[in-house]
């Protein structure tokens, strides 16, 4: 029995025969790649169910590699690094990265790990599936009706503004740069600029802020991208 589909991205050939070897050991499906870039195509083309991604690699790196992918597609992803850098895994993390493993490492805690995303992963997909409303304090967002009701008063937005602020307040604090709201919003073949993401949260906190000149709901993280940050009561 198959317990899953793992992609590996590592360059490193003899580290993608050692995790190869102990996933299929626990039953996992194994493919790899061998860049930045090969990794991004197998993802989103083929969706494995967790990317075991390396951070070093050509083409392009595993971090600017895992933020292509969480743009395109929802799939769990460990970084390995052989850094032990306290600043690649807060990066990571903000990014929406599930796990941080350090090299060198033990397979078997490696596989363990893996097993550790895939059931937190799993549990978060049906709570996503059968959780249709979002509540914070002075916030209430429905997706089914699409109402948004904001300190009481209800909030008309277009489809695009109601994406967007459902995509960000599903995931309070999480870091999303305009190239992924580009993507996930306008879908990943839109061909567009990030100008357009800029415009929707300027129109967006016009409706939802109290002062859109210092927004509490939308923040800017400056050089980074945007965030929701669910207000205190």
């Amino acid at each position: 029995m198959v317990n899953g589909t793992i992609l590996i991205a590592d360059d490193d050939r003899r580290i993608v025969k050692i995790i190869t070897h102990s996933l299929e050991q626990e039953g996992y499906k194994v493919m790899a790649a061998q860049d930045g870039e090969e990794a991004v195509r197998l993802a989103t083309t083929l969706h494995p169910d967790l990317v075991i991604m390396d951070i070093m690699m050509p083409k392009l790196d595993g971090l600017e590699a895992s933020q292509k992918i969480k743009a395109k597609v929802d799939v769990p992803i460990i970084i390995l690094s052989a850094k032990d850098d306290v600043v690649d895994k807060i990066v990571g993390f903000k990014m929406g990265i599930d796990d941080y493993q350090t090299k060198p490492f033990s397979p078997a805690e490696l596989a363990l790990r893996v097993k550790a995303v895939l059931r937190r992963s799993k549990g978060s997909q049906e709570q996503k599936r059968n959780k249709e409303i979002l509540e914070y304090p002075h916030v209430y967002i429905e997706y089914a009706t699409r109402l948004v009701r904001i300190w009481g008063q209800e909030i008309s937005l277009t489809a695009k503004e109601f994406d967007m602020l459902w995509l960000m307040a599903s995931h309070p604090s999480q870091i999303f740069s305009r190239l992924q709201l580009l993507e996930k919003i306008w879908e990943s073949h839109y061909e567009g600029d990030e100008d357009t993401v800029t415009v929707h949260v300027r129109r967006l906190r016009r409706k939802i802020e109290q002062d859109a000149a210092n927004p509490d709901l939308i923040k800017t993280v400056w050089g980074v991208g945007y965030k929701f940050e669910a207000p205190k009561e």
